[in-house]
Protein backbone atom coordinates (compact mmCIF):
# COMPACT_ATOMS: atom_id res chain seq x y z
CA UNK A 1 0.00 0.00 0.00
CA UNK A 2 1.48 2.92 -1.06
CA UNK A 3 1.79 6.48 0.57
CA UNK A 4 -1.24 8.52 -0.34
CA UNK A 5 -2.03 12.30 -0.08
CA UNK A 6 -4.65 13.35 2.32
CA UNK A 7 -5.92 16.94 3.24
CA UNK A 8 -5.81 18.04 7.01
CA UNK A 9 -9.25 18.51 9.30
CA UNK A 10 -8.80 19.67 12.69
CA UNK A 11 -7.02 21.19 15.24
CA UNK A 12 -6.34 21.22 18.61
CA UNK A 13 -7.93 19.20 21.41
CA UNK A 14 -7.37 19.34 25.29
CA UNK A 15 -4.27 18.01 26.35
CA UNK A 16 -4.79 15.28 28.52
CA UNK A 17 -6.77 13.55 25.75
CA UNK A 18 -3.61 14.09 23.54
CA UNK A 19 -1.48 12.63 26.72
CA UNK A 20 -3.60 9.75 26.59
CA UNK A 21 -2.91 8.16 22.91
CA UNK A 22 -0.06 5.95 22.43
CA UNK A 23 3.20 7.15 21.24
CA UNK A 24 6.58 6.00 20.77
CA UNK A 25 7.55 4.35 23.45
CA UNK A 26 4.11 2.27 24.01
CA UNK A 27 5.05 0.84 20.83
CA UNK A 28 8.28 -1.20 21.64
CA UNK A 29 6.49 -3.79 24.05
CA UNK A 30 2.92 -3.49 21.70
CA UNK A 31 1.29 -6.58 20.56
CA UNK A 32 -0.42 -6.45 17.26
CA UNK A 33 -4.07 -5.06 18.02
CA UNK A 34 -5.39 -1.49 16.53
CA UNK A 35 -4.24 1.07 18.91
CA UNK A 36 -5.34 4.51 18.40
CA UNK A 37 -2.42 7.10 17.98
CA UNK A 38 -2.15 10.40 16.91
CA UNK A 39 -1.33 10.94 13.54
CA UNK A 40 1.91 13.07 13.86
CA UNK A 41 3.05 9.99 16.09
CA UNK A 42 2.50 7.81 14.28
CA UNK A 43 3.85 9.57 11.13
CA UNK A 44 7.16 9.25 13.85
CA UNK A 45 7.10 5.43 13.58
CA UNK A 46 10.31 3.62 11.73
CA UNK A 47 9.39 2.56 8.17
CA UNK A 48 8.04 -1.26 8.14
CA UNK A 49 6.90 -0.64 11.52
CA UNK A 50 3.11 -0.09 10.42
CA UNK A 51 1.16 -3.23 8.79
CA UNK A 52 -1.81 -1.14 8.53
CA UNK A 53 -4.44 1.44 9.38
CA UNK A 54 -7.16 3.94 9.63
CA UNK A 55 -6.84 7.97 9.76
CA UNK A 56 -9.77 9.57 10.86
CA UNK A 57 -10.32 13.05 9.81
CA UNK A 58 -8.34 13.32 5.95
CA UNK A 59 -9.06 13.47 2.86
CA UNK A 60 -7.71 14.42 -0.16
CA UNK A 61 -5.08 16.58 -0.27
CA UNK A 62 -1.71 17.70 0.76
CA UNK A 63 -0.88 15.40 3.72
CA UNK A 64 1.08 12.30 3.47
CA UNK A 65 0.18 9.71 5.30
CA UNK A 66 2.80 6.56 6.41
CA UNK A 67 2.96 3.49 3.92
CA UNK A 68 -0.06 1.42 5.13
CA UNK A 69 -2.14 4.00 6.75
CA UNK A 70 -5.20 4.52 4.55
CA UNK A 71 -8.19 7.64 4.86
CA UNK A 72 -11.85 7.68 6.52
CA UNK A 73 -12.26 10.52 4.30
CA UNK A 74 -14.57 11.98 6.94
CA UNK A 75 -14.61 15.42 8.22
CA UNK A 76 -13.35 15.19 12.14
CA UNK A 77 -15.53 17.34 14.53
CA UNK A 78 -15.24 18.89 18.17
CA UNK A 79 -11.89 20.19 16.26
CA UNK A 80 -10.30 17.41 17.17
CA UNK A 81 -6.65 16.69 15.74
CA UNK A 82 -5.60 13.73 13.05
CA UNK A 83 -6.01 10.73 15.14
CA UNK A 84 -5.27 7.27 12.91
CA UNK A 85 -6.17 3.36 14.44
CA UNK A 86 -2.88 1.85 13.75
CA UNK A 87 -1.99 -1.90 13.43
CA UNK A 88 1.87 -2.31 14.50
CA UNK A 89 3.50 -5.07 12.30
CA UNK A 90 4.30 -8.30 14.24
CA UNK A 91 7.28 -9.09 11.70
CA UNK A 92 8.18 -8.14 8.36
CA UNK A 93 5.43 -6.74 5.93
CA UNK A 94 4.69 -7.76 2.53
CA UNK A 95 3.19 -5.50 0.25
CA UNK A 96 0.93 -5.86 -3.23
CA UNK A 97 -2.22 -5.49 -5.30
CA UNK A 98 -4.89 -7.84 -6.34
CA UNK A 99 -6.81 -5.80 -8.41
CA UNK A 100 -8.40 -3.21 -6.88
CA UNK A 101 -7.20 -4.33 -3.42
CA UNK A 102 -3.98 -2.87 -2.02
CA UNK A 103 -2.95 -4.75 0.85
CA UNK A 104 0.25 -5.15 3.30
CA UNK A 105 0.64 -8.50 5.66
CA UNK A 106 2.97 -9.76 8.12
CA UNK A 107 2.62 -13.77 9.33
CA UNK A 108 -0.40 -13.06 10.75
CA UNK A 109 -2.59 -10.21 9.50
CA UNK A 110 -3.42 -8.49 6.45
CA UNK A 111 -4.84 -5.20 6.11
CA UNK A 112 -6.77 -4.16 2.99
CA UNK A 113 -7.70 -1.05 1.21
CA UNK A 114 -10.07 -0.18 -1.76
CA UNK A 115 -10.83 3.03 -3.47
CA UNK A 116 -12.97 3.03 -6.26
CA UNK A 117 -14.90 6.02 -7.76
CA UNK A 118 -18.26 5.06 -9.50
CA UNK A 119 -18.28 4.31 -12.93
CA UNK A 120 -22.08 4.71 -14.48
CA UNK A 121 -22.29 0.53 -13.42
CA UNK A 122 -24.31 1.31 -10.53
CA UNK A 123 -23.59 0.83 -7.08
CA UNK A 124 -24.70 -2.57 -6.48
CA UNK A 125 -22.24 -3.61 -9.71
CA UNK A 126 -19.18 -1.57 -8.02
CA UNK A 127 -19.77 -3.07 -4.71
CA UNK A 128 -20.06 -6.56 -5.72
CA UNK A 129 -16.53 -5.93 -8.20
CA UNK A 130 -14.83 -4.53 -5.07
CA UNK A 131 -15.80 -7.57 -3.03
CA UNK A 132 -15.02 -10.18 -5.81
CA UNK A 133 -10.94 -8.21 -5.47
CA UNK A 134 -11.25 -8.39 -1.94
CA UNK A 135 -11.85 -12.22 -1.54
CA UNK A 136 -9.18 -12.94 -4.24
CA UNK A 137 -6.67 -11.10 -2.44
CA UNK A 138 -7.90 -13.34 0.89
CA UNK A 139 -7.65 -16.69 -1.27
CA UNK A 140 -3.90 -15.36 -2.72
CA UNK A 141 -2.69 -14.72 0.23
CA UNK A 142 -3.66 -17.47 2.32
CA UNK A 143 -5.13 -14.96 5.11
CA UNK A 144 -8.98 -17.08 5.01
CA UNK A 145 -10.71 -15.24 7.87
CA UNK A 146 -12.52 -11.60 7.96
CA UNK A 147 -12.21 -10.29 10.99
CA UNK A 148 -13.36 -6.76 10.97
CA UNK A 149 -14.68 -4.71 7.25
CA UNK A 150 -15.30 -0.96 7.13
CA UNK A 151 -17.73 0.54 4.52
CA UNK A 152 -18.23 3.92 3.33
CA UNK A 153 -20.16 5.11 0.29
CA UNK A 154 -21.64 8.74 -0.69
CA UNK A 155 -25.11 9.74 -0.61
CA UNK A 156 -26.17 6.50 1.28
CA UNK A 157 -29.26 7.35 1.61
CA UNK A 158 -30.32 8.85 -1.90
CA UNK A 159 -32.27 7.23 -4.40
CA UNK A 160 -30.11 5.02 -6.61
CA UNK A 161 -32.60 4.71 -9.19
CA UNK A 162 -35.47 3.01 -7.70
CA UNK A 163 -33.46 1.84 -5.00
CA UNK A 164 -32.17 3.15 -2.09
CA UNK A 165 -28.38 3.17 -2.57
CA UNK A 166 -27.23 1.36 1.00
CA UNK A 167 -29.98 -1.24 -0.21
CA UNK A 168 -27.84 -1.61 -3.51
CA UNK A 169 -24.52 -2.01 -1.96
CA UNK A 170 -26.44 -4.52 0.14
CA UNK A 171 -26.97 -6.69 -2.81
CA UNK A 172 -23.88 -6.53 -4.72
CA UNK A 173 -21.68 -7.15 -1.16
CA UNK A 174 -24.20 -10.47 -0.30
CA UNK A 175 -24.30 -11.60 -3.81
CA UNK A 176 -20.13 -11.29 -3.71
CA UNK A 177 -19.92 -13.13 -0.60
CA UNK A 178 -22.15 -15.92 -2.07
CA UNK A 179 -20.11 -16.13 -5.24
CA UNK A 180 -16.34 -16.45 -3.28
CA UNK A 181 -18.56 -19.53 -0.78
CA UNK A 182 -18.67 -16.81 2.46
CA UNK A 183 -20.49 -16.85 5.00
CA UNK A 184 -23.27 -14.31 4.02
CA UNK A 185 -25.93 -14.71 6.70
CA UNK A 186 -24.68 -16.65 10.39
CA UNK A 187 -20.68 -15.70 10.76
CA UNK A 188 -20.78 -13.12 8.73
CA UNK A 189 -17.74 -10.68 9.79
CA UNK A 190 -18.46 -7.62 12.03
CA UNK A 191 -18.97 -4.24 10.06
CA UNK A 192 -20.27 -0.92 9.32
CA UNK A 193 -21.59 1.51 6.37
CA UNK A 194 -21.24 4.83 6.36
CA UNK A 195 -22.45 7.35 4.12
CA UNK A 196 -19.46 9.81 3.04
CA UNK A 197 -20.44 13.99 1.61
CA UNK A 198 -17.62 12.95 -1.32
CA UNK A 199 -15.53 10.43 -2.89
CA UNK A 200 -16.03 6.67 -4.23
CA UNK A 201 -16.77 3.47 -2.41
CA UNK A 202 -14.24 3.29 0.70
CA UNK A 203 -13.53 -0.34 2.07
CA UNK A 204 -10.79 -0.98 4.72
CA UNK A 205 -10.66 -4.23 6.00
CA UNK A 206 -8.53 -6.49 8.26
CA UNK A 207 -8.11 -10.47 7.79
CA UNK A 208 -5.82 -13.10 9.63
CA UNK A 209 -5.34 -17.04 9.64
CA UNK A 210 -7.41 -17.29 12.93
CA UNK A 211 -10.95 -17.64 12.35
CA UNK A 212 -13.03 -14.70 14.32
CA UNK A 213 -16.19 -15.70 16.78
CA UNK A 214 -19.14 -13.70 15.87
CA UNK A 215 -21.45 -11.93 18.22
CA UNK A 216 -25.25 -10.82 18.08
CA UNK A 217 -27.01 -9.19 20.45
CA UNK A 218 -29.98 -10.68 21.83
CA UNK A 219 -31.64 -7.49 21.86
CA UNK A 220 -31.80 -6.95 18.06
CA UNK A 221 -32.72 -9.31 15.05
CA UNK A 222 -29.70 -10.40 13.46
CA UNK A 223 -28.68 -8.13 10.40
CA UNK A 224 -28.72 -10.92 7.76
CA UNK A 225 -32.36 -11.94 9.26
CA UNK A 226 -33.45 -8.65 8.37
CA UNK A 227 -37.27 -8.42 6.39
CA UNK A 228 -37.74 -7.64 2.89
CA UNK A 229 -38.64 -4.11 4.19
CA UNK A 230 -35.22 -2.91 4.25
CA UNK A 231 -34.22 -4.18 0.74
CA UNK A 232 -33.79 -7.11 -1.41
CA UNK A 233 -30.61 -8.05 0.16
CA UNK A 234 -30.41 -8.26 4.06
CA UNK A 235 -27.03 -6.38 5.13
CA UNK A 236 -24.24 -8.95 5.81
CA UNK A 237 -22.58 -8.49 9.03
CA UNK A 238 -22.38 -9.78 12.92
CA UNK A 239 -22.97 -7.21 15.30
CA UNK A 240 -19.43 -8.08 16.62
CA UNK A 241 -16.39 -10.15 16.93
CA UNK A 242 -14.11 -11.64 19.09
CA UNK A 243 -10.89 -13.06 18.58
CA UNK A 244 -8.75 -14.90 20.36
CA UNK A 245 -4.79 -14.64 19.55
CA UNK A 246 -1.65 -16.74 19.90
CA UNK A 247 -0.06 -14.46 21.88
CA UNK A 248 -2.46 -14.91 24.69
CA UNK A 249 -4.26 -11.67 23.87
CA UNK A 250 -8.02 -11.62 22.79
CA UNK A 251 -9.42 -8.67 20.71
CA UNK A 252 -12.85 -7.52 20.02
CA UNK A 253 -14.36 -5.62 17.27
CA UNK A 254 -17.89 -4.41 17.35
CA UNK A 255 -19.97 -3.29 14.59
CA UNK A 256 -21.79 0.05 13.70
CA UNK A 257 -24.09 0.04 16.52
CA UNK A 258 -27.44 2.28 16.57
CA UNK A 259 -31.08 3.26 17.87
CA UNK A 260 -32.81 -0.31 16.62
CA UNK A 261 -34.47 -2.64 18.60
CA UNK A 262 -35.24 -5.79 16.93
CA UNK A 263 -35.16 -4.59 13.47
CA UNK A 264 -36.75 -1.25 13.92
CA UNK A 265 -35.44 1.88 14.46
CA UNK A 266 -36.54 3.37 18.00
CA UNK A 267 -36.75 7.19 19.40
CA UNK A 268 -37.01 8.68 15.98
CA UNK A 269 -36.02 12.61 16.23
CA UNK A 270 -34.62 12.31 19.78
CA UNK A 271 -30.85 12.53 19.59
CA UNK A 272 -30.51 11.94 23.25
CA UNK A 273 -32.86 8.66 23.52
CA UNK A 274 -31.22 7.67 20.42
CA UNK A 275 -27.58 7.76 21.94
CA UNK A 276 -29.30 5.84 25.42
CA UNK A 277 -30.75 2.98 23.47
CA UNK A 278 -27.79 2.83 21.58
CA UNK A 279 -25.52 2.72 24.53
CA UNK A 280 -27.83 0.07 25.90
CA UNK A 281 -27.28 -2.33 22.26
CA UNK A 282 -23.53 -1.67 22.99
CA UNK A 283 -24.00 -3.03 26.90
CA UNK A 284 -25.97 -5.82 25.73
CA UNK A 285 -23.30 -6.68 22.65
CA UNK A 286 -20.42 -6.86 25.57
CA UNK A 287 -22.48 -8.75 27.34
CA UNK A 288 -22.59 -11.62 24.86
CA UNK A 289 -19.12 -11.02 24.13
CA UNK A 290 -18.20 -11.27 27.59
CA UNK A 291 -20.66 -14.53 28.26
CA UNK A 292 -18.65 -16.52 24.63
CA UNK A 293 -15.68 -14.87 25.30
CA UNK A 294 -14.31 -15.39 28.47
CA UNK A 295 -15.65 -12.26 29.71
CA UNK A 296 -13.29 -9.06 30.16
CA UNK A 297 -14.37 -6.77 27.78
CA UNK A 298 -15.82 -3.21 29.08
CA UNK A 299 -17.33 -0.72 27.36
CA UNK A 300 -15.74 2.23 28.80
CA UNK A 301 -11.83 0.98 28.17
CA UNK A 302 -12.61 0.69 24.48
CA UNK A 303 -11.71 2.97 21.28
CA UNK A 304 -14.39 4.29 19.92
CA UNK A 305 -15.95 6.31 16.80
CA UNK A 306 -18.72 8.00 16.90
CA UNK A 307 -20.34 9.10 13.44
CA UNK A 308 -22.67 11.86 14.00
CA UNK A 309 -25.47 13.06 10.81
CA UNK A 310 -25.42 16.40 11.94
CA UNK A 311 -22.38 18.40 13.11
CA UNK A 312 -23.90 20.27 15.43
CA UNK A 313 -25.28 17.61 17.63
CA UNK A 314 -21.41 16.33 18.14
CA UNK A 315 -21.01 18.47 20.96
CA UNK A 316 -23.89 17.53 22.78
CA UNK A 317 -23.06 13.49 22.29
CA UNK A 318 -19.73 14.12 23.79
CA UNK A 319 -21.39 15.79 27.03
CA UNK A 320 -23.90 12.89 27.41
CA UNK A 321 -21.08 10.38 26.94
CA UNK A 322 -19.20 12.34 29.61
CA UNK A 323 -22.03 12.23 31.96
CA UNK A 324 -22.44 7.77 31.51
CA UNK A 325 -18.56 7.28 30.79
CA UNK A 326 -16.80 9.34 32.76
CA UNK A 327 -14.50 12.55 31.54
CA UNK A 328 -11.56 10.37 32.76
CA UNK A 329 -12.83 7.20 30.67
CA UNK A 330 -10.60 5.82 27.82
CA UNK A 331 -13.76 5.60 25.75
CA UNK A 332 -14.25 9.59 26.18
CA UNK A 333 -10.62 10.57 25.78
CA UNK A 334 -10.05 8.16 23.00
CA UNK A 335 -13.43 8.89 21.12
CA UNK A 336 -13.17 10.33 17.76
CA UNK A 337 -16.28 12.36 16.26
CA UNK A 338 -17.26 12.25 11.86
CA UNK A 339 -19.32 13.54 10.12
CA UNK A 340 -21.17 10.82 8.41
CA UNK A 341 -24.70 9.59 7.04
CA UNK A 342 -25.98 6.67 9.12
CA UNK A 343 -27.74 3.63 6.50
CA UNK A 344 -31.44 4.78 7.94
CA UNK A 345 -32.20 8.13 7.16
CA UNK A 346 -34.08 8.00 10.62
CA UNK A 347 -30.95 7.22 12.42
CA UNK A 348 -29.13 10.51 13.69
CA UNK A 349 -25.79 8.74 15.54
CA UNK A 350 -23.84 5.37 15.49
CA UNK A 351 -21.37 4.38 17.28
CA UNK A 352 -18.55 1.55 17.00
CA UNK A 353 -15.43 0.38 18.82
CA UNK A 354 -12.85 -1.83 19.40
CA UNK A 355 -10.39 -3.24 21.86
CA UNK A 356 -7.69 -5.92 23.15
CA UNK A 357 -7.17 -7.03 26.91
CA UNK A 358 -5.30 -10.18 28.31
CA UNK A 359 -6.77 -13.71 27.39
CA UNK A 360 -6.65 -15.07 30.93
CA UNK A 361 -8.16 -18.33 30.39
CA UNK A 362 -5.56 -18.59 27.72
CA UNK A 363 -3.05 -17.63 30.21
CA UNK A 364 -4.69 -19.86 32.82
CA UNK A 365 -4.46 -22.89 30.17
CA UNK A 366 -0.60 -22.34 30.17
CA UNK A 367 -0.33 -22.20 33.82
CA UNK A 368 -2.14 -25.62 34.13
CA UNK A 369 -0.10 -27.45 31.97
CA UNK A 370 2.72 -26.27 33.76
CA UNK A 371 1.19 -27.11 36.93
CA UNK A 372 0.13 -30.79 35.09
CA UNK A 373 4.13 -31.05 34.25
CA UNK A 374 5.31 -30.31 37.84
CA UNK A 375 1.83 -32.27 40.27
CA UNK A 376 0.28 -33.79 37.47
CA UNK A 377 -2.93 -32.18 38.29
CA UNK A 378 -4.61 -29.25 36.82
CA UNK A 379 -6.25 -26.78 38.35
CA UNK A 380 -9.26 -25.52 36.57
CA UNK A 381 -9.60 -21.81 36.04
CA UNK A 382 -12.53 -19.43 36.64
CA UNK A 383 -13.87 -17.42 33.80
CA UNK A 384 -13.69 -14.00 33.98
CA UNK A 385 -16.02 -11.49 35.67
CA UNK A 386 -18.23 -9.80 32.90
CA UNK A 387 -17.32 -5.91 33.16
CA UNK A 388 -19.64 -2.87 31.82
Amino acid sequence: MSRSSCGAIGASTQAFVESSFHSLASAEAATPAFQRWLLRDAASLEPGRILGGLVYGATEGNTVLPAGLACVPAALLLQQPLTADVWLAGGPVTAGQTGCVRWRHDDGHLFGAVDLEEDGSGLEALSRRAYADLFACLAETGFAHLHRLWNYLPRINEDGGGLERYRQFNAGRQQAFLDAGQAAFEGSPAACALGLHRGGLVLRFLAAKVAPQPIENPRQTPAWRYPADYGPRAPTFSRAAVVRQPDGAKRLFVSGTASIVGHATVHEGDLHAQLDETLRNLDAVLAEANRLGGGGFALAESDAVVYVRHPADASLLRDRLAAVMGTDSPFLRHAVFLHADICRRDLLLEIETHMSVPDRLAVQAASSIEAVGTSGTAPTPPLDEPKR
